[in-house]
């Protein structure tokens, strides 16, 4: 017997799980999910299986459309996702004038902006 706390625990989607729960019942191992209640150790039980799993990549799904859908309005909206520039373009401006200087040490002007010298270059290349 198989015992899993929830039924997406076992699998990704549908055809995940009903795969393995087909392995399974070929190995004549039975399937116990506690949360769903859900045992296919009888016909009853298998059908409740499929109906959850079915229920369960739905909602998925919709997880991911909802996501999707958001994350495009926001954009829309002119809003951008991820970490925010540690730099502002200003400050870029000043540090490439302060390394065409090659006065200062690249560890220095990266430390007066309190940024690491990787994130320096990479700040001067991109804009």
């Amino acid at each position: 017997m198989l015992v899993v706390w929830r039924l997406d625990r076992l699998g990704r989607n549908l055809a995940d799980l009903v795969t393995l729960i087909a392995d399974l019942e070929h190995r004549k191992i039975n399937f116990v999910s506690l949360t769903e209640k859900i045992e296919t150790g009888s016909p009853a039980g298998r059908l409740v299986f499929h109906v959850f799993a079915a229920l369960a990549e739905f909602e998925c799904n919709l997880i991911r459309e909802r996501t999707c859908a958001g994350l495009r309005a926001a954009r829309a909206r002119g809003r951008k996702g991820g970490r925010p520039a540690k730099l502002s373009p200003k400050e870029v401006k000043t540090i490439r004038a302060l390394l065409k200087t090659a006065d200062i040490p690249v560890a220095e002007i990266a430390a007066r902006f309190r940024v690491a010298r990787s994130t320096l270059y990479r700040a001067v290349s991109v804009q």
